[in-house]
């Protein structure tokens, strides 16, 4: 089963930029989007073959989330927890026979932490519902989690400490995530891969010089690691500011 991740910041632009050609060259089982910035109506997007699912935030032109898979899934649910987590269409959770996807848009902590707060709340929040969903069957978790988890994870790890998505904070917490059962796949596959990033600032030419960050993931069940049969980021893939990541679960 092939699943592919990708925040697309915005996907009427990256309509425009190749998003269609690149979902038929790539062919995934269940495609996962973040960030893309619609409200219902704006958008005729035709796949065929793929059941599509759609959360949107109540703020125009912000966050949302979307996920296309061929199989249709069991259920399919939208937001998590408290209402307070449920503005702003950054979780759809789709219930396949065997195991629950997760795709996910983590708010950012934004610029001198000023929500760091709200992000330290989602962050518990949202363990404690994967570790429910998992208490079930396993889970696969994807998207873009909005945090470098270790130095090997962006280019510049020193001037970036205490950033957002660098913090102490935002790295602790997804330390606690994977010692609650999880796995990072990519770093499970590639535990000292380095210059693997998957998300690079318009500024600065970052990504002709691969000054990126590793930000998106597919994180699994601990429980089903000899699933893992594969883990890549497209870096090669354009269209937004981040690239797919994808994961290969055997049956």
């Amino acid at each position: 089963m092939k699943l592919i991740s990708w925040n697309v910041n915005g996907l009427r632009a990256c309509m425009n930029k190749g998003f269609t050609d690149f979902v038929a060259q790539a062919q995934p089982d269940v495609l996962c989007l973040q960030e893309t910035k619609l409200q219902a109506g704006q958008i005729s997007l035709e796949l065929p073959g793929y059941h599509q699912y759609w959360n949107y935030a109540e703020k125009k032109g912000y966050s949302g989330t979307a996920v296309f898979t061929r199989a249709e899934p069991v259920a399919v649910t939208y937001g998590f927890g408290d209402e307070v987590h449920n503005h702003e269409g950054r979780v759809i959770t789709a219930e396949y026979p065997d195991f629950y996807l997760v795709c996910c848009y983590t708010p950012n902590a934004q610029d001198g932490l000023k929500r760091i707060d709200y992000r330290m709340q989602w962050e518990d929040d949202f363990r404690a519902y994967l570790l429910e969903l998992d208490g079930k069957k396993p889970v696969v978790l994807c998207g873009d989690l909005n945090v470098a988890h270790q130095e090997i994870d962006l280019k510049n790890p020193g001037p970036n400490r205490g950033n957002a998505g660098f913090s102490d904070q935002e790295r602790g917490k997804m330390t606690e995530l994977l010692a609650a059962g999880f796995l990072d796949t990519f770093r499970t596959l590639y535990p000292d891969k380095t210059g693997a990033y998957s998300w690079w600032s318009y500024r600065f030419n970052a990504r002709a010089k691969n000054a990126g960050w590793r930000i998106d993931y597919f994180i699994v069940s601990a429980r089903i690691q000899d699933r893992i049969a594969g883990a890549e980021i497209l870096s090669d893939v354009y269209g937004s500011d981040h690239c797919p990541v994808v994961l290969e679960l055997a049956d």
